[in-house]
């Protein structure tokens, strides 16, 4: 299917049902990785089938990408947003309520989720989109305030950010009470993030009050829950089908 994106654009969604038309117990919308500048829903489609097959509604959705509609990486918050939007409207017709839904994704996707449901859009004060719990695989930026000052430079210049404004999207300066509990997959060698910054992320959100776990994968690198990568993609999914069916399931 297809939903709008912020600029009026279509944008695609993948959407998985439980099998047998059963009503599903809690639903997730995911968003791929690629740096913002590739990737599609279809990157996702296997973590999604492999959770309609235990009940969960599963979205993957697409956004637009630098170079291709997006300028900026705030357009490519913008239409998470809007995606996180479109989802709950399909879920409500499955009699799924906010409560019970959750939105997460991989790599620079998983950023994108995390910063939509940390922060609030900038038009209004209210807190991020309807949204109940999220799941990060290998998620990146979680400390950008870590990088050297011309680390931070290029990654300004390659989302479309004026310069000074990397810190605003650096996961770990969002910590205060309140959040949605959080699932964190990673490897123990992710290459993109290392396992420290996580750790440092899920130490300062279990301080502010939250619910963040943080489920390590020894010797894993980036991208490691993909199906036939490291053979993780089974325990992947078994973590993320318990920890929603645990939290947001429908009673």
């Amino acid at each position: 299917m297809l939903f709008p994106a912020a600029d009026g654009s279509e944008l695609p969604m993948l959407v998985f049902e439980p099998v047998g038309g059963t009503r599903p117990l809690a639903g997730i919308v995911l968003f791929h990785g690629g740096a913002l500048r590739e990737g599609s829903p279809d990157g996702l489609a296997p973590h999604c089938r492999k959770m309609a097959s235990r009940g969960i509604l599963a979205g993957s959705a697409g956004y637009r990408l630098l170079g291709r509609g997006a300028a900026s990486i705030d357009d490519c918050i913008v239409d998470v947003r809007c995606a996180v939007e479109q989802f709950a409207g399909l879920a409500a017709m499955r009699g799924l309520e906010v409560p019970h839904l959750a939105s997460g994704g991989s790599s620079a996707g998983a950023h994108l989720a995390l910063v939509a449901a940390m922060t609030p859009p900038e038009s209004t004060t209210a807190p991020g989109p309807g949204i109940a719990a999220v799941v990060a695989l290998n998620p990146a930026g979680l400390n950008l305030r870590s990088f050297e000052p011309a680390a931070q430079r290029r990654l300004e210049q390659q989302v479309g950010i004026a310069a000074g404004r990397l810190t605003e999207y650096s996961l770990i300066e969002f910590a205060r009470p309140g959040h949605p509990p959080m699932q964190i997959h990673h490897g123990t060698r992710d290459e993109v993030e290392p396992i420290d910054s996580v750790r440092q992320f899920r130490d300062v959100m279990v301080r502010s009050g939250n619910e963040c776990t943080l489920v390590e994968y020894d010797r894993a690198g980036h991208g490691f829950h993909y199906p036939g990568d490291g053979g993780h993609f089974d325990d992947v999914i078994d973590a993320t089908a318990l920890f929603l069916l645990d939290r947001i399931a429908t009673t």
